[in-house]
């Protein structure tokens, strides 16, 4: 079997570039260390404006990452894909190295 098969390929894509993004990362990473939180927290959290959040955080909903909920008028944010989790570890595990540390670039 194939690591991506043909009929996913096109939505896998779309997944990888969503996370893509740092500041995504770092909505995610705070999502997932802190559990649910408003926009405000979040754009807070990461230094980033409350547009740019609020702009990052609905292309991650859209997507199918996130998911959202109201208590009255505050809007919610968690991780809505169990998965996330696990590709993240997967992919900075492979980036820093088993020890945890950032790799020495060869050659240099």
């Amino acid at each position: 079997m194939s690591v991506i098969p043909e009929p996913v390929l096109e939505d896998a894509a779309r997944r990888f570039a969503l996370l893509g993004d740092p500041t995504r990362l770092r909505l995610v990473r705070h999502l997932h260390d802190h559990g649910e939180s408003s926009v405000g927290d979040l754009a807070g959290a990461i230094g980033a404006s409350l547009p740019n959040a609020s702009q990052q955080l609905n292309r991650l909903l859209i997507g199918g990452l996130l998911k959202r909920r109201r208590d009255g008028r505050t809007v919610l944010y968690s991780i809505g894909d169990p998965t996330i989790e696990a590709l993240c570890t997967i992919v900075c595990g492979q980036v820093t190295g088993s020890d945890g540390q950032m790799p020495v670039e060869r050659g240099a």
